[in-house]
């Protein structure tokens, strides 16, 4: 399939002119991702601004044989929402569909469109007096149809659990240009299938969310952080649990650092530092948040801290004093993965293994790792609260980057199959994209994959819908 010049009038003609971005230097930002990993080409960008638009974009394109690439913030980091390089896809920009529908206080839910940036909505919740916990690095750039489509985790889901989680329905355009109206907003339906759960998590391959309901909470009356420095991940874990003993459900997050990835964010982030005087092997931290008060979430981390202390668990901690104590002590988590940029190449990996077993894992991967790179430094860091570890390994001091990031593939290996052994999943909260297609289909029992193969093909007969991601 090529895209003639008469075919891209017609799809211009759906969004008009000012909407559809040809010119090189406009389409450029939309064609490689964060890290640099993935670079496409394209034609062409649609950007349309109702649902009616989008799907007489995909109606067109089902007849065409067009290849659509949906994209929201860009922000994802498998490739996911890139196009390839053979320049006869098209992308389909959400950002215009950016409006709040309605937020129901009394429901606690809010209706918005895929292009509503995270941290709009999180804004918008507060205005209201309640809270979306959804909350990652990107939450400045990345769009609600984008974390509904990777079904984002980030550092609250040890208490409100992923986007999946947060979502009750959704709007989506079928690849056929047909529209699903699943925009429920009860939370009990028994009626069928879930239909809204095909769509979130699938990357695009399926149809595209255009809207969604979203579950808002009560807002916290009192918050309490707190940064401890320990001795080892086991310490970590025993920490957790005395930590989800005193705190319950108000513990709202529970984030595990390296020391090395602390040095990395002080050196190379600015107005970051290390809140502890003296340096430990291991780092956490601790949110708590309080349905009754600011004194309740101060007592409760207080209390954790203090058995911490007597049983051993914590060489030191603080707490923070302020709100600006508390986002300082964030910053430093956040900065974390932005902040191994400056030392070279590093290889990534987002995985998740059993709480109990982190310890063990950390352990025998970085055995592994160092015996495969000597001289690798491992930045193992993460929502350990659920399982889910960042588990990055940056290039030796001094060695050739290029020639470091050349064995992605040979080191992902050695980590997953770690990560297998140890019953976890190669893909936490990032998705499969274009970087983990292969991995995939080396981890899913064949019963999976065929099942995913059948959906997808139900779905989308003509292969139009993101092809070349996830299966």
């Amino acid at each position: 399939m090529t895209l003639t010049p008469e075919l891209i009038g017609r799809f211009t003609e759906i969004v008009g002119e000012n909407y559809a971005l040809s010119a090189e230097q406009d389409i450029g930002p939309y064609l490689i991702e964060p890290r640099d990993k993935f670079l496409g080409k394209a034609p062409l960008v649609l950007r349309p601004a109702q649902v009616e638009e989008v799907a007489a974009i995909l109606k067109l394109a089902s007849e065409t044989g067009t290849p659509i690439i949906p994209q929201g913030g860009n922000t994802g980091l498998v490739g996911g929402q890139v196009p390839d390089e053979s320049g006869n896809q098209v992308i389909l920009s959400l950002s215009r569909l950016n409006r709040i529908r309605s937020i129901d206080t009394s429901g606690n839910l809010a209706t918005v469109e895929a292009g509503v940036v995270l941290q709009k909505l999180q804004e918008a919740a507060e205005q209201a007096g309640l809270l979306f916990p959804l909350s990652l690095g990107s939450e400045g750039s990345c769009q609600i149809g984008g974390n509904l489509s990777s079904n984002a985790g980030g550092t609250a889901v040890l208490a409100y659990g992923n986007t999946r989680e947060l979502c009750l329905g959704v709007e989506v355009v079928l690849p056929t240009g047909e529209i699903l109206n699943d925009l429920r907003t009860v939370k009990k339906d028994n009626t069928g299938y879930d239909l809204k759960d095909l769509f979130i998590g699938a990357e695009g391959t399926l149809g595209v969310i255009t809207a969604a309901v979203m579950k808002l909470f009560p807002l916290p009356k009192g918050k309490g952080v707190a940064y401890a420095g320990l001795a080892s991940p086991d310490h970590a874990l025993k920490l957790l649990g005395l930590a989800q003993s005193h705190a319950g459900q108000s513990l709202t997050g529970f984030e595990l650092m390296p020391r090395i990835g602390v040095e990395f964010s002080v050196a190379h982030t600015d107005g970051v530092r290390d809140p502890l005087q003296e340096p430990h092997n291991w780092y956490v931290l601790i949110d708590i948040s309080s349905s009754r008060s600011a004194e309740d979430a101060r007592e409760t981390i207080e209390a954790i801290l203090t058995e911490a202390f007597e049983t051993g668990l914590v060489e030191d901690a603080t707490i923070a004093e302020s709100t600006a104590q508390e986002r300082s002590f964030w910053h430093m988590r956040e900065a974390m993965s932005e902040a191994q940029k400056p030392e070279g190449g590093s290889i990534k990996h987002d995985i998740s293994i059993p709480v109990a077993r982190i310890p063990d894992f950390i352990a025998e991967a970085d055995a592994a790792v160092l015996d495969l790179v000597p001289g690798a430094r491992i930045v193992s860091f993460g929502h350990m609260g659920d399982g889910n570890l960042h588990y990055n390994i940056s290039q030796p001091v001094g060695a050739d980057k290029q020639a470091f990031l050349d064995r992605w593939v040979e080191v992902n290996k050695r980590v997953h199959d770690i990560v297998r052994a140890y019953e976890g999943s190669i893909s936490a909260e990032h998705g499969i994209g274009q970087l983990k297609r292969k991995e995939l289909s080396e981890t899913k029992s064949p019963v999976a994959l065929d099942l995913m193969r059948r959906i997808k093909n139900s779905f989308d007969p003509a292969g139009i819908m993101n092809p070349g991601k996830v299966i």
